[in-house]
């Protein structure tokens, strides 16, 4: 079984001692992979700093996570998904009861993300990027649509072009498998200098110093949930996680890093522990 390992909580001085002596202890937060980097870097570190609680994060797919969680093989606190559709795959006793409620709390729209160093990186400036990814040589990567909610939208994003420019080779590209990628490792590859561009949230774009260009004729943006899991085993640091990111400092975070936040909307508030409901309303 994979387990997301505890860590030791790490205090600090003054009033942030009293906070950590009070509130040691760790939350596994299972999140979408376009928010490895962001949570890693930028929001585990204000969150513990906050409230005393270790962050354990741990990001790869949505649906791969779902497919996880509901099969037994990963535990955690805390699941943020980057599309609400993927919670229903947790609702109900025939998926494990794993989530009762959840709350849609920002977007971030899907953009082409592309090394600066690409021979094609001035034409990606000037030109259509459907023109462009269309042209000879041209190495784009995008994540699987059977396990990340990203990848239907590239996949979306190409047949909408293609059907109105008339380019039946960006068609071809989104059937193709040899430009899928883990969601955790796109990144990584298109900044090793791998691939041309990819298909990115702006938030995960933003957190890798990634340039980008807008996917002109689409409008599309993974929009993203929250809930505590049923049988969480760290409730408590649950609660205080999820109020942080909805809170003032962790909306401000997102907000930094291309996350659009909205008044949070909930499926059901009656199923959220005692404690949350306030950071929903």
């Amino acid at each position: 079984m994979l387990a997301v390992t505890a860590i030791a909580s790490i205090g600090s001085a003054g009033a942030q001692t009293a906070v950590a002596a009070a509130n040691s202890g760790p939350v596994d937060v299972l999140s979408a992979g376009s928010l490895q980097d962001l949570m890693q870097s930028q929001i585990g570190p204000a969150f513990e700093k906050a409230t005393g609680y270790t962050l354990n994060n741990f990001s790869m797919g949505s649906t791969a996570l779902a497919s996880s969680i509901a099969g037994g093989t990963l535990r955690g606190d805390v699941f943020i998904s980057a599309s609400p559709a993927v919670n229903t795959s947790l609702e109900g006793a025939g998926n494990g009861n794993w989530v009762s409620w959840y709350a849609q709390f920002a977007s971030s729209p899907l953009v082409l993300g592309y090394d600066p160093g690409s021979k094609f990186a001035q034409a990606l400036k000037t030109k259509p990027w459907y023109v462009v990814i269309s042209e000879p040589g041209f190495l784009i990567g995008r994540t699987d649509p059977t396990t990340d909610p990203k990848g239907v939208l590239a996949d979306e994003a190409l047949d909408r072009v293609a059907a109105k420019h008339h380019l039946p080779e960006l068609e071809t590209l989104a059937t193709e498998s040899s430009d899928v990628f883990p969601e955790t490792s796109l990144v990584g590859e298109l900044q090793a200098g791998q691939l041309d561009a990819g298909f990115f949230y702006g938030v995960e774009a933003s957190a890798a110093d990634i340039k980008t260009v807008p996917l002109t004729g689409t409008s599309l943006s993974g929009k993203y949930t929250i809930t505590i899991l049923n049988k969480a085993p760290h409730e408590a640091a649950a609660i205080a996680f999820v109020n942080f990111l909805l809170g003032k400092n962790g909306q401000k975070i997102l907000a930094k890093n291309g996350v659009t936040s909205a008044k949070p909307e909930v499926t059901d508030i009656r199923f959220a522990p005692i404690g949350v409901d306030s950071a929903l309303r």
